[in-house]
């Protein structure tokens, strides 16, 4: 099932998420698996849950598109659940990086480049792993996703000002997309 990607604005975007118990969502792997089909849906590489309107620690990823610059994401496909980031390294590097919740607008994010992250599988198994290059970028833009925060959150305050019109005109629905959204601005009935 694809869910409608919850646009800019929206303030389930800006809470911080809540850990899943396994006991209370016995249905994860459905979860999972609709989460990989909203964001194959929507081309996108990352996905978390508070994007479909869902608070809680969840987010998938699918990494392959980078394969040709990095061959060990040839099958990077993977679901975190309850993450937590224990340590992040390295020399921060700039990427110009998207959202699917924030259309049409893209900018360059500094990030470190390894990502040191606990987390649980859809089965439930704990993995303690460290991830670099453009793997850790997108854990860490979904991690983001989690916390509350947006990798706009991350710009300069003169980027931000700038971007203010393009953001507001977002949550209004005022931007083409072809996938599915929902946005917060939009009145009912029109």
């Amino acid at each position: 099932m694809k869910y409608p990607i919850i646009a800019y604005g929206d303030p389930v975007l800006r809470k911080k998420a809540t850990a899943i118990d396994p006991e209370e969502y016995p249905h994860i792997k459905q979860l999972v698996d609709d989460m990989f089909e909203t964001m194959y849906g929507a081309r996108g590489v990352g996905l978390a849950a508070p994007q479909i309107g869902l608070s809680m620690r969840l987010f998938v990823v699918d990494a392959t598109v980078f394969d040709d610059e990095e061959p060990e994401l040839k099958d990077f496909k993977k679901a975190f659940i309850n993450a937590q980031i224990l340590e992040e390294t390295g020399d921060e590097w700039v990427f110009n990086e998207g959202c699917l919740s924030i259309p049409e607008v893209r900018e360059d994010v500094s990030r470190k480049p390894n990502v040191r992250l606990s987390y649980y599988d859809e089965n439930w198994k704990h993995h303690e792993e460290t991830f670099s290059g453009m793997a850790a970028r997108v854990i860490q833009h979904e991690y983001d996703h989690i916390e509350g925060k947006l990798f706009t959150d991350k710009l300069g305050p003169l980027r931000k000002r700038l971007l203010e019109k393009r953001l507001g005109d977002i949550s209004k629905g005022n931007v083409k997309v072809d996938y599915k959204m929902k946005f917060p601005d939009v009145k009912k009935g029109r």
